[in-house]
Protein backbone atom coordinates (compact mmCIF):
# COMPACT_ATOMS: atom_id res chain seq x y z
CA UNK A 1 0.00 0.00 0.00
CA UNK A 2 1.72 3.42 -1.06
CA UNK A 3 0.66 6.67 0.11
CA UNK A 4 0.63 9.99 -1.99
CA UNK A 5 1.71 11.93 1.35
CA UNK A 6 2.80 11.38 4.37
CA UNK A 7 -0.52 11.54 7.08
CA UNK A 8 0.53 11.18 10.70
CA UNK A 9 -2.53 13.91 12.03
CA UNK A 10 -6.13 13.43 11.38
CA UNK A 11 -8.93 15.46 12.27
CA UNK A 12 -11.76 13.46 12.24
CA UNK A 13 -14.71 16.08 12.34
CA UNK A 14 -18.38 14.18 13.43
CA UNK A 15 -16.36 12.48 16.13
CA UNK A 16 -18.88 12.30 18.97
CA UNK A 17 -21.20 10.93 16.25
CA UNK A 18 -22.11 6.92 15.62
CA UNK A 19 -19.74 6.97 13.02
CA UNK A 20 -17.47 9.10 14.03
CA UNK A 21 -16.18 7.29 16.95
CA UNK A 22 -15.64 4.48 15.22
CA UNK A 23 -13.55 6.02 12.37
CA UNK A 24 -11.23 7.58 15.36
CA UNK A 25 -11.07 3.66 16.65
CA UNK A 26 -9.92 3.13 12.90
CA UNK A 27 -7.45 5.88 12.48
CA UNK A 28 -5.62 4.39 15.62
CA UNK A 29 -5.74 0.79 14.49
CA UNK A 30 -4.08 1.93 11.49
CA UNK A 31 -1.51 4.15 13.20
CA UNK A 32 -2.62 7.48 12.58
CA UNK A 33 -2.67 10.48 15.24
CA UNK A 34 -6.53 11.35 15.41
CA UNK A 35 -7.54 14.60 16.55
CA UNK A 36 -11.66 15.41 17.46
CA UNK A 37 -13.43 18.00 16.84
CA UNK A 38 -15.90 18.96 19.27
CA UNK A 39 -18.29 21.12 20.51
CA UNK A 40 -18.74 19.75 23.98
CA UNK A 41 -15.04 18.90 25.45
CA UNK A 42 -16.18 17.05 29.06
CA UNK A 43 -19.04 15.83 27.09
CA UNK A 44 -16.67 14.08 24.35
CA UNK A 45 -14.08 12.65 27.24
CA UNK A 46 -16.63 10.31 28.20
CA UNK A 47 -17.59 9.50 24.55
CA UNK A 48 -13.67 9.33 23.81
CA UNK A 49 -11.48 8.53 26.59
CA UNK A 50 -8.09 9.34 25.49
CA UNK A 51 -8.21 10.76 22.11
CA UNK A 52 -7.18 14.30 22.18
CA UNK A 53 -9.96 16.78 21.82
CA UNK A 54 -9.96 20.27 19.88
CA UNK A 55 -12.71 22.58 20.33
CA UNK A 56 -14.90 23.71 17.25
CA UNK A 57 -18.20 24.27 15.70
CA UNK A 58 -19.15 23.67 11.71
CA UNK A 59 -21.05 26.70 11.92
CA UNK A 60 -17.95 29.04 13.82
CA UNK A 61 -15.35 29.28 11.14
CA UNK A 62 -12.81 30.93 13.63
CA UNK A 63 -13.02 27.76 15.69
CA UNK A 64 -12.28 25.81 12.95
CA UNK A 65 -9.48 27.78 11.56
CA UNK A 66 -7.63 26.56 15.46
CA UNK A 67 -9.00 22.89 15.13
CA UNK A 68 -7.66 22.55 11.59
CA UNK A 69 -4.22 23.80 11.87
CA UNK A 70 -1.65 21.10 11.59
CA UNK A 71 -3.70 18.33 10.16
CA UNK A 72 -2.33 16.19 7.55
CA UNK A 73 -5.86 14.71 6.68
CA UNK A 74 -9.52 15.30 7.49
CA UNK A 75 -12.22 12.43 7.71
CA UNK A 76 -15.94 13.90 7.85
CA UNK A 77 -18.23 11.70 8.82
CA UNK A 78 -20.59 14.53 10.18
CA UNK A 79 -24.64 15.47 9.96
CA UNK A 80 -27.56 17.16 10.49
CA UNK A 81 -29.50 14.06 11.76
CA UNK A 82 -29.88 14.94 15.32
CA UNK A 83 -30.57 18.67 14.27
CA UNK A 84 -34.13 19.82 14.18
CA UNK A 85 -33.92 22.87 12.58
CA UNK A 86 -35.56 22.56 9.26
CA UNK A 87 -33.03 23.83 7.27
CA UNK A 88 -30.15 22.07 9.50
CA UNK A 89 -29.26 19.93 6.39
CA UNK A 90 -27.94 23.44 4.48
CA UNK A 91 -26.48 24.58 7.60
CA UNK A 92 -24.57 21.53 8.61
CA UNK A 93 -24.23 18.60 5.84
CA UNK A 94 -23.42 21.62 3.47
CA UNK A 95 -21.96 24.67 5.36
CA UNK A 96 -19.94 22.22 7.96
CA UNK A 97 -18.35 21.84 4.39
CA UNK A 98 -17.94 24.75 3.17
CA UNK A 99 -16.68 26.49 6.31
CA UNK A 100 -14.19 23.87 6.49
CA UNK A 101 -12.90 24.55 3.22
CA UNK A 102 -12.84 28.57 3.85
CA UNK A 103 -10.87 27.45 6.86
CA UNK A 104 -8.27 25.97 5.47
CA UNK A 105 -7.14 28.74 3.80
CA UNK A 106 -4.18 27.53 1.69
CA UNK A 107 -3.26 24.35 3.11
CA UNK A 108 -4.48 21.55 1.26
CA UNK A 109 -5.40 18.26 3.86
CA UNK A 110 -5.99 14.82 2.28
CA UNK A 111 -10.24 14.47 2.60
CA UNK A 112 -11.87 11.42 2.88
CA UNK A 113 -16.00 12.86 2.87
CA UNK A 114 -19.02 10.28 3.58
CA UNK A 115 -22.35 11.31 2.13
CA UNK A 116 -24.92 9.35 1.01
CA UNK A 117 -25.86 6.75 -1.52
CA UNK A 118 -28.69 8.76 -2.60
CA UNK A 119 -26.79 11.83 -2.96
CA UNK A 120 -27.76 11.68 -6.48
CA UNK A 121 -31.17 10.52 -6.38
CA UNK A 122 -34.05 12.56 -6.67
CA UNK A 123 -36.74 8.82 -6.71
CA UNK A 124 -35.61 8.11 -2.61
CA UNK A 125 -37.79 9.62 -0.17
CA UNK A 126 -35.84 11.93 2.23
CA UNK A 127 -32.67 12.09 -0.51
CA UNK A 128 -30.55 14.91 0.81
CA UNK A 129 -29.24 17.40 -1.99
CA UNK A 130 -27.29 19.52 0.04
CA UNK A 131 -24.56 16.20 0.58
CA UNK A 132 -24.45 16.67 -3.30
CA UNK A 133 -23.77 20.29 -2.88
CA UNK A 134 -21.20 19.41 -0.46
CA UNK A 135 -19.72 17.16 -2.59
CA UNK A 136 -19.62 19.57 -5.24
CA UNK A 137 -17.74 22.36 -2.71
CA UNK A 138 -14.81 19.26 -2.30
CA UNK A 139 -14.16 18.85 -6.03
CA UNK A 140 -13.87 22.63 -6.88
CA UNK A 141 -11.49 23.37 -4.09
CA UNK A 142 -8.55 21.13 -5.83
CA UNK A 143 -7.82 19.85 -2.47
CA UNK A 144 -6.80 15.68 -2.47
CA UNK A 145 -10.26 13.98 -1.70
CA UNK A 146 -11.72 10.86 -1.63
CA UNK A 147 -15.85 11.09 -1.13
CA UNK A 148 -17.58 7.78 0.37
CA UNK A 149 -21.17 7.49 -0.37
CA UNK A 150 -22.34 4.28 1.58
CA UNK A 151 -25.24 2.23 1.48
CA UNK A 152 -27.87 2.23 4.46
CA UNK A 153 -25.87 1.57 7.36
CA UNK A 154 -27.36 -1.18 9.47
CA UNK A 155 -29.09 -2.90 6.50
CA UNK A 156 -26.08 -5.71 6.31
CA UNK A 157 -26.51 -9.05 7.45
CA UNK A 158 -23.60 -10.52 9.26
CA UNK A 159 -22.66 -12.38 6.05
CA UNK A 160 -22.58 -9.85 4.11
CA UNK A 161 -19.02 -8.49 4.07
CA UNK A 162 -17.86 -8.43 0.15
CA UNK A 163 -17.60 -4.66 -0.04
CA UNK A 164 -19.50 -3.61 -3.66
CA UNK A 165 -17.76 -0.07 -5.14
CA UNK A 166 -20.34 1.75 -7.53
CA UNK A 167 -20.50 4.55 -9.48
CA UNK A 168 -23.10 6.46 -11.45
CA UNK A 169 -25.47 7.02 -8.55
CA UNK A 170 -27.76 3.88 -9.08
CA UNK A 171 -26.28 1.78 -6.56
CA UNK A 172 -28.80 0.04 -3.51
CA UNK A 173 -27.88 -1.72 -0.36
CA UNK A 174 -26.89 -2.37 3.04
CA UNK A 175 -23.29 -1.75 4.81
CA UNK A 176 -22.13 -2.23 8.25
CA UNK A 177 -21.11 1.06 9.95
CA UNK A 178 -17.21 -0.71 10.65
CA UNK A 179 -16.91 -0.95 7.18
CA UNK A 180 -17.82 2.59 6.28
CA UNK A 181 -15.40 4.37 8.57
CA UNK A 182 -12.67 1.44 7.38
CA UNK A 183 -13.04 2.41 3.73
CA UNK A 184 -12.73 5.84 4.74
CA UNK A 185 -9.32 6.10 6.89
CA UNK A 186 -7.90 3.09 4.16
CA UNK A 187 -8.76 6.33 1.34
CA UNK A 188 -6.17 8.46 3.33
CA UNK A 189 -3.35 5.62 2.82
CA UNK A 190 -3.92 4.26 -0.84
CA UNK A 191 -2.83 6.44 -4.19
CA UNK A 192 -5.81 5.04 -6.44
CA UNK A 193 -8.71 6.22 -4.22
CA UNK A 194 -7.62 9.72 -4.96
CA UNK A 195 -10.25 11.94 -7.10
CA UNK A 196 -12.50 9.22 -6.57
CA UNK A 197 -16.30 9.17 -6.00
CA UNK A 198 -18.20 6.31 -5.26
CA UNK A 199 -21.08 4.44 -3.44
CA UNK A 200 -20.16 1.68 -0.74
CA UNK A 201 -22.53 -1.37 -0.35
CA UNK A 202 -21.85 -5.09 1.03
CA UNK A 203 -22.80 -8.53 -0.51
CA UNK A 204 -22.36 -11.79 0.49
CA UNK A 205 -18.68 -13.32 1.07
CA UNK A 206 -15.69 -12.29 2.56
CA UNK A 207 -13.92 -8.88 3.00
CA UNK A 208 -11.53 -8.38 0.33
CA UNK A 209 -8.10 -7.06 2.03
CA UNK A 210 -6.72 -5.51 -1.39
CA UNK A 211 -7.41 -1.78 -0.64
CA UNK A 212 -5.34 -0.89 -4.24
CA UNK A 213 -6.84 -3.11 -6.37
CA UNK A 214 -10.12 -2.23 -4.99
CA UNK A 215 -9.81 1.28 -5.56
CA UNK A 216 -7.99 1.39 -8.69
CA UNK A 217 -10.50 -0.49 -10.46
CA UNK A 218 -12.88 3.18 -10.43
CA UNK A 219 -12.80 5.67 -12.61
CA UNK A 220 -11.68 8.99 -11.19
CA UNK A 221 -13.68 12.14 -11.66
CA UNK A 222 -12.80 14.12 -14.44
CA UNK A 223 -10.33 17.47 -13.42
CA UNK A 224 -12.37 20.54 -13.03
CA UNK A 225 -15.71 19.07 -13.26
CA UNK A 226 -18.13 19.59 -9.71
CA UNK A 227 -19.64 16.15 -9.80
CA UNK A 228 -18.65 12.63 -10.09
CA UNK A 229 -17.22 10.64 -13.06
CA UNK A 230 -20.34 8.99 -13.46
CA UNK A 231 -23.13 11.01 -12.19
CA UNK A 232 -26.17 12.06 -13.42
CA UNK A 233 -27.21 15.55 -14.86
CA UNK A 234 -30.14 15.76 -12.60
CA UNK A 235 -28.85 18.87 -10.82
CA UNK A 236 -27.24 21.31 -13.44
CA UNK A 237 -25.07 23.76 -11.48
CA UNK A 238 -26.62 26.49 -14.02
CA UNK A 239 -29.90 25.69 -12.15
CA UNK A 240 -28.85 26.64 -8.39
CA UNK A 241 -29.16 29.61 -6.81
CA UNK A 242 -26.58 32.08 -6.71
CA UNK A 243 -25.32 31.59 -3.45
CA UNK A 244 -24.53 28.22 -3.82
CA UNK A 245 -22.70 29.17 -7.25
CA UNK A 246 -20.65 31.63 -5.29
CA UNK A 247 -19.63 29.17 -2.56
CA UNK A 248 -18.36 26.93 -5.60
CA UNK A 249 -16.95 30.04 -6.86
CA UNK A 250 -14.96 30.59 -3.73
CA UNK A 251 -14.22 27.14 -3.03
CA UNK A 252 -12.10 26.56 -6.43
CA UNK A 253 -10.01 30.34 -6.23
CA UNK A 254 -6.86 29.74 -7.23
CA UNK A 255 -5.55 29.76 -3.50
CA UNK A 256 -6.67 26.84 -3.03
CA UNK A 257 -6.35 25.06 -6.17
CA UNK A 258 -3.21 25.23 -5.69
Amino acid sequence: MSQQQNITDVLMVGATGSFGRIAVQAAQHHGLRPRALVRDIRRAEKLLPGVELVHGDLEDPASLRRALHGADALVLTHGSGSDSRPDARAHIDYGGVRNILLALGDARPRVALMTSVCATRHDVPGANPWKRRSERLLRASGLPYTIVRPGWFDHADPTQRRLVLDQGGTADGGIARDQITETLVRSLLTDSALGKTFELTATDGEEQNDWSVLLSALKADAPRSVDGILDPANLPVTAEPQALRADLDAAGSPRKAG
